[in-house]
Order: C-alpha cells, then sequence, then structure tokens
C-alpha cells in the first residue's frame, strides 16, 4: 500500500500502522478515530490483522483495520441542520440534516485538525489537536509494544482545551482475522462474567451465548453478519474488561484487558472478521484531562 505508513517491532511481535493525512493518508472518513489504523501484526508467524473487505476507498469507513477506534460524537443531537458537531480524533463535521446520527455516512468536514507523529522502533506517539469555537482538545495516542512481552499498548490521553466539558463514550472495533481464518466454529470469544445477551439484530444459526462464551456452530456465510448490541453481565470493575479472542485451528489467541470498566461490550462479526467492541466513559471536565489504556496480549494455543 502506497500510503504514509511505519513499521514497529520489539522482536517478538512486528506490526505496521498507517499514518494520518489529510490529503493522502489511507483513511480520510468521519466514523473512525484516524489513528491506529494497522493492517498487519504479526507474533511467532500468526496473523491477527488485514484485509477483510473488497473494495476500497478513502473515505470508505469498512477500509479500516485493526484495534481503531470510534467516539460517539458532540452535540451533534443539539445541533440544528448547517450547525456543526465534533467526532474526537476526526474533527468539526457539519450536520446535514434532521437525521439522526448514523455512523455510516460521511459528513462534510469544517476543521480536521492537525495531525502530527512521532516514531521509534517499538512505538508510534499520534497527537491530535483540535481548536474550535466549544470544543477544543490535545488528544494524544501511544501504540507501543512491551519489551520481552507479546504485548502491544494502546495508551491514550484527552485533555479538554475548551470551553465545555467533554461527556462521550468511545469504543475499540477490534477488527480480528487471525492467520485470515473464516470466521466459524474454529474461533472461541470468552469474558471473565456470564454472558447476559442484550439484544441482537438478526436471528442466526451459526452463532450463539454459552455461560462465558461466543461460539460458532458454522462458518458465516457470504452476505452474512450478526450484531449483539450487548453482551451484558458484567460489573462495574475493569476486571470484567478481559476478552479472549482464540482460534483452536490456527492455535492463536488474543487476550485484551483495559484499566477501565466496560460500558458495554457489543460483537459484531462476518464471514471475514470478528469484532467484540468493548465500549468505556470519557468524562474530561474543562481544563481536565482523561487517561486510559488498552493490553492486547498475543499467545499460542498448545494442540
Amino acid at each position: 500500500m502506497n500510503f504514509p505508513q511505519t513499521e514497529i517491532t520489539n522482536d517478538i511481535i512486528k506490526a505496521k500502522l498507517l499514518l494520518p493525512d489529510a490529503g493522502k493518508g489511507y483513511y480520510r472518513g468521519t466514523r473512525f478515530d484516524w489513528s491506529g489504523n494497522m493492517p498487519y501484526l504479526e507474533f511467532k508467524g500468526h496473523t491477527y490483522f488485514g484485509k477483510w473487505f473488497s473494495e476500497y476507498s478513502p473515505e470508505i469507513h469498512d477500509v479500516i483495520m485493526g484495534p481503531v477506534q470510534d467516539f460517539t460524537p458532540l452535540d451533534y443531537h443539539s445541533a440544528k441542520p448547517g450547525e456543526t458537531f465534533v467526532k474526537i480524533g476526526t474533527g468539526v463535521l457539519v450536520k446535514p440534516d434532521e437525521q439522526e446520527y448514523q455512523f455510516y455516512r460521511n459528513y462534510p468536514f469544517v476543521n480536521m485538525g492537525k495531525w502530527d507523529t512521532s516514531e521509534r522502533a517499538d512505538y508510534v506517539i499520534f497527537r491530535h489537536l483540535l481548536e474550535d469555537k466549544e470544543y477544543s482538545y490535545q488528544y494524544e495516542k501511544k501504540i507501543y509494544l512491551t519489551k520481552g512481552k507479546p504485548e502491544l499498548v494502546l495508551d491514550h490521553r484527552l485533555v479538554n482545551t475548551g470551553k465545555k466539558a467533554i461527556h462521550t463514550d468511545v469504543y475499540d472495533h477490534n477488527f480480528f482475522m487471525i492467520d485470515a481464518k473464516p470466521v466459524g466454529p474454529g474461533y472461541f470469544v470468552r469474558v471473565p462474567y456470564t454472558i447476559k445477551s442484550e439484544g441482537v439484530d438478526n436471528d442466526s444459526d451459526f452463532s450463539g451465548v454459552s455461560g462465558k462464551e461466543l461460539r460458532f456452530m458454522r462458518n458465516v456465510r457470504k452476505g452474512e453478519d450478526i450484531n449483539y448490541f450487548n453482551l451484558g453481565g458484567f460489573g462495574p470493575d475493569s476486571s470484567d474488561y478481559d476478552i479472549r479472542i482464540e482460534h483452536h485451528g490456527a492455535g492463536a489467541g488474543v487476550r485484551i484487558r483495559s484499566d477501565q470498566p466496560l460500558l458495554k461490550l457489543a460483537f459484531w462479526c462476518c464471514p471475514t472478521t470478528l469484532c467484540p467492541e468493548p465500549y468505556i466513559k470519557i468524562d474530561v471536565d474543562q481544563g481536565d484531562e482523561m487517561s486510559w489504556q488498552i493490553r492486547y496480549e498475543f499467545y499460542e494455543i498448545p494442540e
């Protein structure tokens, strides 16, 4: 791919990251945070992210890859058509009409803010500075590989430099495709609590919840997908933000943990990727800041 990008390694994990660029960046849509787009991660010969889609354009949201994030927009509901709203990690956008916010739409940009990056052998720091009439912020995401461990870490810091408090939420979409295996019976998704599913958008004979697991009875076929709105049952402590995705045929898995409690855990999949989507709450008063961390531990599964 001929886009601004870089590679990081700690001699255990090797990963590629696509860099934000308003003119020639790989992704220039309005749904996802532009930082952290990761088309490739390898651990002991196993790959975890990659191209799961068929069509490409920089504005198509489905071209995103890896542990990418999506912030709920600020003040969309109170804005009138023609007025602006803000998405952290994206910029200031125009609300074109009275329709509810729709993540699959692209909204016109008014202000993209300013991106810069710092790179070393084992980390990249992304910084997004946005100045607007009400919401302004300094958003920093450091993606690094822990020395001597099979671990990827996302360190976030959001400083509110604007006139209004920031109250929103954010989730990691996590487009996993372990060794490019099709989504089906080889995969297991596990959490430390008994799941109480709170809604699903369509009936499915290929997946289901059992105790602390989400399992697959057959491969997901072309044209099929499913969205669990919330794999509920978690408590108020961050210890329940503990998600494992394993493929026993590939012999590889990943464990995802955070220092923040879950607000919601959604799940979506299609034939080529499966996506646990853990949400956390973001509350930052005027002049204050918030930091949070997400850790990805990669491992092999014994035969």
